[in-house]
């Protein structure tokens, strides 16, 4: 399992997210606070808090998904 701490600063950004996580075929889940949301849910991914950091966790590999996944580590994004 590999985590990583990310930003979706926008709507879009979530939209890209999701689809980008439905390309893999394992295990992507969200995590913040106490809220596990499947990462691969559109409406599961809308419903959190995007002004935080969120923390995404792989229960595979995927060298694409995960190049994404450090372009949205929070030093990374900025809101549009």
């Amino acid at each position: 399992m590999k985590q990583f701490k990310i930003m979706l600063p926008t709507v879009a950004e979530a939209k890209k997210f999701v689809a980008a996580a439905a390309k893999c075929d394992f295990d992507i889940d969200v995590y913040y606070n106490r809220v596990t949301i499947d990462a691969k849910s559109i409406l599961g991914v809308l419903s959190l808090d995007l002004t935080q950091v969120l923390t995404v966790e792989l229960n595979g590999e995927d060298a694409e998904f995960e190049a994404f996944l450090a372009a949205k580590a929070p030093g990374n994004c900025s809101a549009a």
